[in-house]
């Protein structure tokens, strides 16, 4: 008979080398004892001690702190060089892949400013050009992450556990448990709370309400249409979706130590052999999409029994899903009409077929235009204004 083994909950807990203390706390701390044991042997012959210490002790103990704090499980230092890379980063981002351009001077001519010298804290703006890890959606809604693989998103429902018995309740672990021992590559399990828009539904109540069979029913209907009104304009209602993320590497991962786990040398290594790979073919692609297919199939089958319906997401859902998280406050549905990144957008969409508050713009074909005017539009195509 097999007995059970502990593992600890602190898997991911950094290594501790001395004092209770990891490898990256004992070189910040030891940097800078280095540091200002050498400027106190360089200046100890013109400098006072107490002026010394002055400068040194704020100096040590911001590098105490550093080293030693902590916010929201992640260390001081790291939070430092993250603010630093960020303030770093351009301020301004466009969508521009071929790279941003100038303006052209037909456009700049007649550009007007509404004052001739810049307030505080106004400055120009020099945007620089976006890189999202998507690259693209194919129609099979696999999402194409460049070298770094493929991804596919799928839609999975809930199940309220507190209502079950202890014996239905272990038997959802039983079931969620054996989904992830099979797990043999990055799966995410993302639950997202976005703003609810009921408009559809309450313009649906409105319009079905005057057919239904009998005069209470109607009543009652238009009665629900005025409550969820009311409802929409006293609160922000949300809803909560999760999504189950399955992620495929194009091309095989780099060695590992001999315990299996990533050692530094190895990571070295892998960086090394990702480097020296070259491009990624297209059958390798394709390889990769096909796996992707076969683990859903499998976290299909290993969920059904816990009640869990997987239902994956088609081109247009899987790109508005990647739309909403970059703009969690839109209100975007997931919808085929809306015009691709490399249409051009000569129509405004009808008013009447989408929900107040929303604006959509369609694109249609139409006739090359040969005024001076599209022409130098053609010219600065893919810049953004």
């Amino acid at each position: 008979m097999t007995q059970p083994v502990r593992i600890p909950a602190d898997v991911d807990r950094e290594d501790r080398v001395l004092v209770n203390l990891t490898a990256r706390q004992l070189a910040i701390l030891a940097v800078t004892g280095l540091v200002l044991h050498g400027a106190w042997t360089l200046t100890r012959s013109v400098v006072p001690l107490p002026v010394f210490l002055i400068v040194a002790i704020p100096i040590g103990v911001t590098a105490v702190v550093l080293a030693l704090g902590q916010r929201d499980g992640i260390s001081l230092d790291r939070l430092l060089l993250a603010a630093i890379r960020q303030r770093l980063q351009p301020r301004h981002r466009v969508a521009a892949p071929e790279g941003v351009r100038a303006a052209p001077e037909w456009l700049t001519h007649h550009a007007t400013t509404t004052s001739d010298t810049p307030t505080a804290g106004e400055s120009e703006v020099s945007p620089a050009a976006l890189r999202l890890p998507a690259e693209g959606v194919t129609e099979a809604g696999v999402v194409d992450l460049g070298t770094d693989g493929v991804a596919m998103v799928a839609v999975a429902s809930t199940v309220n556990f507190a209502l079950r018995t202890p014996g239905e309740q272990e038997a959802l672990v039983a079931a969620f448990g054996r989904y992830l021992h099979s797990i043999s590559a990055p799966v995410q399990v993302l639950i997202r709370a976005e703003r609810l828009d009921l408009t559809r539904q309450i313009s649906d109540l409105r319009e079905a309400a005057p057919g239904l069979p009998h005069p209470m029913l109607e009543a009652a209907a238009r009665e629900h249409a005025q409550y969820l009104d009311q409802l929409r304009h006293s609160t922000d209602l949300l809803r909560r979706q999760v999504l189950l993320v399955l992620r495929e590497p194009v091309r095989a991962t780099g060695p590992t130590d001999g315990l299996g786990g990533p050692s530094p040398l190895a990571a070295l290594r892998a960086r090394r052999y990702r480097a020296q790979a070259g491009e990624v073919t297209e059958a390798a692609r394709r390889s990769a999409e096909t796996r992707l297919v076969r683990r859903l199939g499998e976290a299909t089958e290993l969920l059904s029994p816990a009640g869990i319906t997987i239902t994956p997401l088609d081109a247009g859902q899987a790109t508005a899903v990647l739309a909403t998280a970059c703009n969690p406050d839109s209100l975007i549905p997931p919808s085929a009409g809306l015009a691709g990144a490399d249409e051009v957008i000569t129509t405004a969409a009808d008013p009447d077929n989408d929900p107040p508050g929303q604006h959509r713009a369609t694109a249609r074909q139409h006739e090359p235009d040969t005024t001076p005017a599209a022409t130098a539009l053609e010219d600065w195509e893919g810049s953004d204004l």
